[in-house]
């Protein structure tokens, strides 16, 4: 059934909507009588078949006094019929209007007046107010009054008992919504600066990563430098906080404007300038231009703040460090942009400060393996990941096998089989040396003890096993080691513990000790990558050392061209000194790198007693070591 012609409340009003003003087309402002019909649901301009309902039945006439009250009323108020036409109103709304007769609003589309139909949720909730079929419509809306300024209104639509007109009301709002955006700015700007703060950097971030993937808008690229200040806690520590504060007040002066000649140079918005706490900042700029721009703006602000700044009388020199992140929107986070940007601030500071680095995909890569790594150290002992290799220790004069050194390796479900170069730094900063080094001591001692019950007709072979200074310092080594050996049944001097140079070298109280009680059990120590520290080799004689092992590079040096001359017999030199000074202290020596005939010949005329290198083998699985301890 149709619910005939197109009424004014079902029909939006034009986008140039009518202004209420002293120009208006006058209207014949009602009778007294004929408002106290309206406010009590009298007659309606229009029938009711016009909205296809039925009219309800006349309701009871209310006393007089209500419509002096409506009237007289301080809030703004009208009466509006079923087809959203204004019936009556009075003075309060005709002032908030700009209109001096109230009677010149009766016959306007109430819709107009107050613009609700300027979004399509509102304008439905309207009408189904004025149909009876909703009991009340809220919204808020801004209006303009004729002299310029603006009223912000709490719009309230709700139905007269009687059901035939509805009651619409205004209340201004305006001093609670200026209250409102006050506490906003200060909630958003830090006090210090009076730039944006972490939460408001963040509101704009997140809104402009969302305009930029689902609008398209600009370029679709965005960019972020982020910045620290170099030594900023010693000016707090050393002047104060209140010297302090006035130097990031500064700082954000400066920074502004460099944000602002980048705005106008380009002809659109200045970069947001926001302090994210302490003495951090960051200028993010949307709609980047690329990776140049990003660069052009760290440079400005670099520039900028190596001029000196005058606090007070302080003249203060301040540098920054800044990380630099330029990206498409596409795909980008407002987490993963900050952790970018962090993570390239700090290799900013790590490269020197004063200074900004661009944010390089491969380096962070790297650095994502590396914690990757780190934080999984310590469950893989557990998992039982780790795997020993054994790399032959061969006597140079008869060639036979005299020891193996164990070598650990990483079998990671991830990045497959891994070599201590990649693991054992990051075991030494958290700690996990410890718990590792024991367990690799456990495994190879074990493994010693097995190959000598396996082949008792074979000269007994020792096994080499790496130490890192954190487990002298860390670890009761001496119970560890006492342990390990009561355990497996393996005699001390098949024990060698490999130290570095650098961490023998300068050793003196808890390490000399420990070395020292080793060294009383049995247990033979090796000075490993010797010749690349300290290379003090009078301290040898105050160290309970057995071993030194040649760093590879000095056997390296002992290559043959076509000529049959050392290519570089310096090295020759340096180590037949060495091999002899060390035979003088009682020590033995060990060469590493050994991959040729000639190496291991020459090592061997100068004195060298034992080689090690892929000459002889590659480290390799134990079984392979059984195989040479069977043949020989």
């Amino acid at each position: 059934m149709s619910e005939g012609p197109t009424t004014a409340a079902d029909a939006a009003p034009d986008s140039s909507r009518r202004a209420v003003t002293e120009s208006s087309a006058a209207v014949a402002a009602p009778s007294h009588t004929a408002a106290a019909d309206a406010v009590r649901g009298g007659q309606e301009a229009r029938p009711h078949e016009a909205l296809g309902v039925e009219p309800p039945p006349p309701p009871a006439s209310p006393p007089a006094p209500y419509l002096s009250a409506f009237l007289a009323a301080p809030l703004a108020l009208a009466v509006v019929d079923r087809q959203g036409q204004v019936v009556t109103a009075n003075a309060a709304l005709a002032a908030m209007l700009g209109v001096e007769d109230p009677g010149r609003l009766t016959g306007h589309t109430a819709a107009e007046l107050v613009d609700l139909a300027s979004d399509s949720r509102t304008w439905h909730t309207y009408r189904e107010v004025l149909r009876g079929r909703q009991a009340r419509l809220t919204c808020t809306r801004r209006i303009k009054h004729p002299d310029g300024h603006s009223v912000w209104v709490q719009v309230t639509v709700s139905p007269v008992p009687g059901g035939r007109t509805v009651l619409l009301s205004l209340a201004d709002i305006s001093a609670r919504r200026e209250l409102q955006a006050r506490l906003r700015h200060l909630q958003m700007h830090d006090p210090v600066t009076r730039l944006p703060n972490r939460t408001l950097f963040f509101e704009r971030l997140s809104a402009a990563l969302e305009a930029g993937a689902y609008y398209g808008a600009g370029s679709g690229r965005i960019g972020l430098c982020y910045l620290d200040l170099d030594g900023f806690k010693a000016v707090n520590d050393a002047l104060g906080h209140g010297v302090g504060d006035r130097l990031l007040a500064a700082v954000a002066e400066r920074l502004t404007r460099c944000a602002d000649r980048i705005g106008y140079g380009r002809g659109a918005t200045a970069p947001l300038v926001a302090r994210l706490g302490g003495d951090e900042f960051a200028l993010l700029v949307e709609d980047s231009a690329g990776t140049e721009q990003l660069a052009g703006l760290a440079e400005s602000v670099l520039r900028a703040l190596q001029e000196p700044f005058d606090l007070s009388g302080q003249r203060l020199a301040m540098s920054a460090s800044i990380g630099v992140v330029e990206r498409h929107v596409e795909g980008t986070t407002a987490t993963g942009l900050m952790q970018a940007a962090d993570t390239t601030l700090y290799w900013a500071k790590a490269d020197g400060k004063a200074r900004w680095t661009l944010f390089d995909p491969e380096r962070n890569a790297h650095r994502m393996t590396r914690q990757a790594l780190s934080s999984s150290l310590r469950p893989a002992v557990e998992r039982g990941e780790f795997v020993l290799e054994y790399q032959p220790l061969v006597n140079l004069g008869d060639g036979a096998l005299r020891g193996v050194e164990a070598l650990v390796r990483w079998d990671h479900p991830q990045f497959g089989m891994l070599t201590p170069n990649r693991f054992i730094g990051l075991a030494e900063e958290d700690g996990s040396i410890v718990q590792l080094g024991r367990w690799i001591l456990g495994t190879a001692c074990r493994q010693a003890r097995s190959w000598q019950l396996e082949h008792p007709a074979a000269p007994p072979v020792y096994v080499s096993v790496n130490v890192a200074v954190r487990q002298v310092w860390d670890s009761d080594l001496v119970t560890d080691v006492a342990e390990v050996l009561a355990e497996t049944g393996l005699a001390p001097q098949l024990l060698q513990l490999e130290l570095t140079e650098s961490a023998v070298m300068g050793s003196s109280g808890r390490p000399l000790q420990v070395l020292q009680s080793l060294s009383d059990m049995g247990v033979h120590i090796a000075i490993d990558d010797f010749g690349t520290g300290y290379s003090n080799l009078a301290y040898l004689s105050r160290l309970p050392v057995s071993v030194l092992k040649l760093d590879g590079s000095f056997v390296r040096g002992f290559q043959y061209d076509d000529g049959g001359e050392h290519a570089t017999p310096a090295d020759a030199v340096i180590v037949e000194a060495m091999v002899q000074l060390a035979h003088r202290l009682g020590l033995t020596v060990t060469a590493e790198c050994v991959e040729t005939a000639a190496q291991a010949a020459r090592l061997r005329q100068i004195g060298c007693d034992t080689g090690q290198g892929w000459l002889y083998s590659r480290p390799v699985a134990p079984d392979r070591i059984s195989a040479l301890l069977t043949a020989s």
